[in-house]
C-alpha cells in the first residue's frame, strides 16, 4: 500500500496535528487508519485520536505534549506501520431513511435548485456507497464522502436553530445524518429512524471511520416501526463485512 507524506504540527500545549496531502481519497483514509493502529499498538496510555478527511488531531489526557519526543515516535510508527499486526475490519452498513417531505424539509427546494424529480433525488442518493471519513462535530455525527456531483448543493443561507434527530441532510459535497437534535444548516431531505449514538453504551457509536453506508427508501409506517424497534434494543440495521 502506498505511503502518503505527511506533516507534524504542534496544536496547543496538549495534542498534535498529523496531516496527510489534502485530498479526500480511500487510499489516504486508509493510510492514516493504518497509522492509527501502529500508534495504538504502542500502548502508549492517555492519547485519543480523532480522524477528519486528511488528518489526525492527536490530544494527550495527562498533560502537556513533548511535541519533540513524540514526533521521532509519530515517525517510528509510520516506518513500521506496515507491519502492523492488527486486523482492521470494516463493514457496509444499510441505514433506511424515510424521504417523505414529512421529514424532508427542504426536498422540495433542493429537487428544485438541482433540476431533479424527488423520485429521482430518491434514487441518486440510495444508489451509492458513502465512505465515513470522520466522526465529529457531534457524537456520532458521519462526515460520509462519496456524494454524486448531481446531488452537490450549498448549505441553507439560513440555518436552522432546530434540526430533529435522525435527519439526513445534504451540503456541498457531503451528505450526513443528525445523530440527535441541534442548530445546523444543511439541507435536509428525510430521516433516519436508527440511534447512531448511545451514550450509555460500551460503544456508544457502532459505526467507525472507514466503514462504509449506503441508505434504503422506506415508508412513514416503516419509519414509526424501526424506531419503536430501536428503542426496545430489538432493531439491528443490516451490516456485511468488507474485509473479513
Amino acid at each position: 500500500m502506498k505511503s502518503y507524506p505527511i506533516s507534524i504540527k504542534p496544536f496547543g500545549e496538549r495534542a498534535i496535528l498529523v496531516e496527510w496531502p489534502k485530498e479526500v481519497n480511500e487510499a489516504i483514509l486508509a493510510d492514516i487508519l493504518d497509522f492509527m493502529d501502529a500508534f495504538k499498538e504502542k500502548g502508549i496510555l492517555g492519547w485519543e485520536m480523532s480522524v477528519a478527511y486528511n488528518s489526525v488531531t492527536m490530544v494527550y489526557n495527562f498533560g502537556p505534549v513533548d511535541f519533540d519526543e513524540t514526533k521521532v515516535v509519530i515517525q517510528e510508527c509510520r516506518k513500521n506501520q506496515t507491519k502492523s499486526k492488527t486486523q482492521r475490519i470494516q463493514h457496509l452498513w444499510t441505514l433506511p431513511v424515510c424521504y417523505d417531505l414529512e421529514f424532508g424539509l427542504d426536498m422540495e427546494n433542493v429537487v428544485r435548485t438541482l433540476n431533479l424529480s424527488t423520485d429521482e433525488l430518491i434514487k441518486q442518493h440510495t444508489s451509492h456507497e458513502y465512505v465515513v471519513y470522520g466522526i465529529g462535530f457531534l457524537p456520532g455525527f458521519m462526515y460520509l464522502g462519496g456524494l454524486p456531483s448531481t446531488l452537490e448543493i450549498p448549505r441553507r443561507a439560513e440555518p436552522r436553530l432546530k434540526v430533529e434527530k435522525g435527519a439526513v441532510g445534504l451540503a456541498g459535497k457531503q451528505t450526513g445524518i443528525y445523530p440527535q437534535e441541534s442548530p445546523g444548516g444543511w439541507n435536509i431531505i428525510g430521516n433516519c429512524p436508527v440511534n447512531l449514538f448511545d451514550p450509555d453504551k460500551s460503544t456508544p457509536c457502532f459505526i467507525n471511520v472507514g466503514d462504509k453506508i449506503r441508505f434504503t427508501s422506506i415508508s412513514e409506517a416503516e419509519h414509526k416501526l424501526h424506531k419503536i424497534e430501536g428503542e426496545v434494543g430489538i432493531y439491528k440495521p443490516e451490516k456485511i463485512a468488507l474485509n473479513a
